[in-house]
């Protein structure tokens, strides 16, 4: 009995070994990071952090765009992948709202992930309008919106993305009525918004910053609860004259299939740590309108379950049906 109780205990600490010095190796091949969206922020934001981890570690991080279903046929391609850090997903805080806007999801959104960190968050989300709307201000918007005479319309990512849920709460708490019209990916959003097919949006700032100065879009407030840097002529909406619309602009997060090696994400959120210090990727970010965050494995756990219970509230407020 004893002999094999010292076997077990011997081989237990040869599997740790094993899996230590695997992790120390890592990565051996190429990573890939998907991207369940097309060209946007969080396609940006890994790009960004990607190249600078093939410079850390000497191992190409290849961004594969996968959009469709707001995130989910991406995501579901991780959540099956084989758990060993060679597949990674970074996803927007879309993630966490899919599973109160869908009937029914291809995988698990709490069990067949390992958060691996929060890569920035983008602290509010801008009012946007087409040059051709009528409207200086978000009180002439909402007024504007409120008018049944007025048909707009508005884009998103997609069904249940965090800009259309913070758009539909927009609707509620400001009585207006604008008409989402889905597309894939941010960076086709807010390309919708700049090319005057919708006239209005509610979007994270990196994807909009370049289109606000280049005065293909107007931005008519900022939901945070001070002025953006990128942006500070552009009032809160608090200041604008709507405060009781304060709504977080979401996040960038990498993610790991269930089940990945403990010592294999430890290591991967110790590089993109180090990567997200780096001054040139902090500067870059920074430029993008989003900021830096880089916590622990187990923070970013935390934090991904808060946010899952709270934005099934929004979904309550904002009166979506799951689909």
């Amino acid at each position: 009995m004893f002999r094999r109780l010292t076997a077990i205990a011997l081989t237990a600490v040869s599997l740790v070994a094993m899996a230590s010095a695997w992790a120390q190796a890592y990565p051996t091949r190429v990573v890939r990071i998907v991207v369940p969206f097309a060209t946007g922020g969080p396609d940006i934001v890994a790009r960004v952090v990607g190249a600078q981890l093939a410079e850390q570690l000497g191992q190409s991080f290849i961004v594969e765009n996968r959009p469709g279903a707001n995130g989910i046929i991406g995501a579901d391609l991780v959540a099956k992948a084989v758990p060993d850090g060679y597949t990674l997903l970074v996803h927007s805080s879309g993630l966490v709202v899919n599973p109160f806007v869908h009937k029914k999801l291809p995988y698990d959104t709490e069990r067949d992930f390992t958060p691996v960190t929060n890569l920035t968050s983008s602290g509010g989300l801008f009012v946007a309008v087409h040059p051709s709307v009528p409207a200086q201000t978000l009180q002439e918007f909402i007024a504007l919106a409120r008018d049944p005479n007025n048909r707009l319309s508005y884009s998103s990512p997609g069904v249940g993305n965090t800009w259309h849920l913070a758009m539909e709460v927009f609707n509620a708490v400001a009585g207006t009525r604008l008409q989402h019209v889905p597309y894939k990916g941010g960076g086709p959003a807010t390309a919708a918004l700049a090319a005057g097919e919708v006239q209005a949006m509610v979007a994270s700032p990196a994807p909009l910053l370049p289109h606000y100065r280049s005065g293909k879009v107007r931005v008519l407030a900022y939901s945070a609860a001070t002025r953006h840097p990128g942006a500070p002529d552009v009032p809160t909406t608090a200041e604008a004259g709507f405060p009781s619309y304060a709504v977080d602009g979401g996040w960038f997060g990498m993610f790991a299939p269930a089940g990945t090696p403990a010592a294999i994400v430890d290591k991967l959120h110790r590089e993109v740590k180090t990567a997200l210090e780096t001054p040139k990727v902090r500067e870059r970010l920074l430029g993008l309108g989003v900021w830096p965050v880089g916590n622990s494995p187990a923070e970013f756990k935390k934090f991904f379950l808060d946010s899952l219970r709270l934005h099934a509230e929004m979904v309550r407020m904002a009166g979506i049906k799951p689909e």
